[in-house]
């Protein structure tokens, strides 16, 4: 009986450890700045996945969900498991044409309501929380943002500037986003920024996570500012049509800046801790 009760209180002891225990996972940042981690999808299928901060639940490729998968997943209204790291979560899931390069599909932030995600790419580490680290807050590096949420999105306040006139306006927090920043025309206008005066470094056509295309101009913006701090010459893209909300105008905050920035996403207070990494000075992709 008492070698029982004591194994017992074992397992009892090695179960509390490993909920209180923080989960590291080995994260991956591509040349095309898009961050993946690896997941075991529906207990078989190892997927690489983008942490796409800019979305929702699961999205997985139609070729991946036709031709990778050892099941058929039914789409939109069943929960699966997704293991990431040591921590099966649960999720529907949805198809989509495209998603970051080199990845199988992604999953957002609402895997982890009510814990704290940290992104470390000076270690290469993805590390989920029970709770904000002391230092964290007390690191004067560390520049704080309110998340500010629009539906099932978090936005986060910062700022642009050109030629004296200043605008700031809440950008969608994207790391799904593979470039610096997506301005929208139509705020441009509201705001009166000077978008004359932007030099204009190239225009293409971008696709949407759909296959859409999208038309896009790209030029340069003279400050951008998040927090407290500043980056200057960015090359920003314009969007004039195919807007990623229906029902607001919205800026865009992409990975090529994100990347630039350790980071801890406080889900429990839905604050966001940024600091400069040494990715900060990297040149821009379209420089």
């Amino acid at each position: 009986m008492k070698r029982n009760l004591f194994i017992a209180f074992i397992l009892i002891s090695i179960n509390t450890f490993a909920q209180t225990k923080n989960d590291s996972i080995p994260l991956t940042i591509n040349e095309q700045n898009t961050i993946f981690v690896k997941a075991v999808f529906n207990d078989y299928d190892t997927l690489n996945l983008n942490f796409d901060t800019g979305t929702t639940e699961l999205v997985l490729l139609n070729d991946v969900l036709k031709t990778k998968l050892k099941s058929s997943p039914k789409l939109y209204n069943t929960f699966y498991n997704l293991k990431i790291g040591s921590t099966i979560y649960n999720t529907k899931v949805y198809d989509a044409e495209l998603s970051g390069h080199g990845t199988d599909g992604r999953f957002g932030w609402d895997l982890f309501k009510g814990k704290i995600v940290e992104l470390d790419y000076d270690k290469g580490l993805m590390i989920i929380h029970k709770k904000l680290p002391e230092n964290t807050v007390k690191d004067q590096k560390f520049t704080k943002l309110k998340m500010e949420f629009f539906k099932d999105l978090f936005l986060v306040e910062s700022k642009i500037a050109q030629d004296g006139i200043v605008n700031s306006d809440l950008f969608l927090f994207d790391t799904g986003y593979q470039r610096t920043a997506m301005l929208d025309n139509d705020l441009l206008m509201e705001g009166k920024f000077p978008v004359e005066k932007m030099k204009v470094l190239k225009t293409a056509i971008m696709k949407g996570a759909q296959g859409n295309e999208i038309p896009v101009i790209t030029s340069n913006l003279q400050l951008l500012q998040i927090g407290e701090y500043k980056l200057k010459n960015v090359p920003i893209q314009q969007l004039t049509v195919n807007k990623p909300l229906k029902d607001r105008n919205i800026h865009i905050l992409g990975n090529e800046i994100l990347k630039r920035f350790n980071m801890f996403l406080d889900f429990q207070n839905n604050a966001i801790y940024l600091k400069p990494n040494h990715l900060f000075n990297d040149k821009y992709i379209d420089k």
